[in-house]
């Protein structure tokens, strides 16, 4: 079977209705999974942590990397309302927890049963392991990795799956 993901991200710019758009586009063009981002940026950066280089190339320089995340969150109230757009267009909400605080706002505060963990955390072992140990459907992005960390990352979902209450 084929599932056709549409990769919403931080497209939204961090408006509620843009993230709404988003799912709309992602629904009439046929897609069964519309995919998110969660995240908090106190919990990735320092306030003053400086942007990369192609992130003041395609933003600017005038603010910090934490203000441009910062700017990009969706709180608890927006994600309610677009799973449920979600719900109402028949497409598959799915996000990307980046900390464990957003990992908890998906599973336990929002039910959902699939997670998706980006390639740059493929090999971030406590954090898969605490995605694992939630029990939820697991897409794992392997980007550029080589097979020996893929192995290492599933070596740790398989844990996390195993040692579930």
């Amino acid at each position: 079977m084929t599932v056709i993901l549409a990769e919403a991200g931080v497209n939204h710019n961090g408006r509620l209705d843009l993230a709404l758009a988003l799912v709309d586009a992602a629904a009439d063009a046929g897609a069964d999974i519309v995919k998110f981002q969660t995240f908090k940026a106190s919990a990735l950066v320092t306030a003053s942590a400086k942007k990369a280089h192609y992130q003041t190339e395609t933003t600017g320089g005038s603010n910090t990397q934490y203000e441009m995340l910062k700017a990009l969150e969706l709180d608890l109230g927006a994600h309610r309302a677009i799973v449920e757009r979600c719900r109402e267009r028949r497409i598959e909400f799915l996000s990307t927890p980046f900390d464990a605080g957003s990992l908890d706002l998906l599973v336990r505060d929002l039910g959902v049963k699939r997670l998706k963990i980006g390639s740059g955390d493929m090999n971030n072992a406590p954090h898969v392991l605490a995605i694992a140990r939630t029990g939820a459907d697991i897409i794992l992005s392997t980007g550029m990795a080589t097979v020996d960390e893929i192995e290492e990352a599933l070596g740790g979902i398989a844990f996390g799956f195993s040692g579930r209450d």
